[in-house]
């Protein structure tokens, strides 16, 4: 069996009180399951940021494609020093679910991401029910509810009868 490595890093200190109050407040803002998701997209911001500095003496074009690609995502980046400057909210604001609340196609945060897990959201025509998604710039107008699916009530074998 092949391990698979972490995506996300733990809290090196347990027992953070300023720490877990935010945590809890970015839970909360943007109807997170639990805080692993909230070390996951740290985790990506970290790797955004490993990737600037790397990047930071090479040529611009390939600074530009670094760019480009997280424009591509919706963050609104320039420079490397805008890259360095990105915060676990920029990411979570570009996420699914909130995309969807801020499109008001939702009345909660929480209840946009129970319409993505139950599969009511689709993306340019495809359902898509994984919260984690991170919405492109150029999906954002094709984000649709698919309508609720009407049930026809079961008849009785004696009013199928008459």
């Amino acid at each position: 069996m092949i391990r698979k490595k972490n995506r996300y890093l733990r809290p090196r200190k347990l027992y953070e009180k300023t720490r877990i109050e935010e945590e809890n407040k970015l839970k909360e803002l943007y109807g997170l399951k639990n805080k692993k998701e909230i070390w996951k997209t740290d985790f990506k911001v970290n790797y955004f940021r490993r990737r600037a500095k790397a990047l930071a003496k090479s040529s611009i074009e390939e600074q530009t494609t670094l760019f480009n690609k997280l424009k591509e995502i919706g963050l609104n980046v320039n420079s490397i020093a805008d890259v360095l400057d990105l915060k676990i909210r920029n990411l979570l604001e570009r996420r699914l679910p909130t995309i969807v609340y801020r499109k008001g196609l939702s009345k909660t945060v929480k209840e946009a991401r129970q319409m993505v897990v139950h599969k009511r959201i689709s993306i340019n025509g495809n359902i898509n029910n994984t919260p984690s998604y991170y919405v492109r710039v150029s999906e954002e107008n094709g984000i649709r509810v698919k309508p609720p699916v009407q049930r026809v009530p079961k008849l009785d074998k004696e009013e199928v009868k008459e």
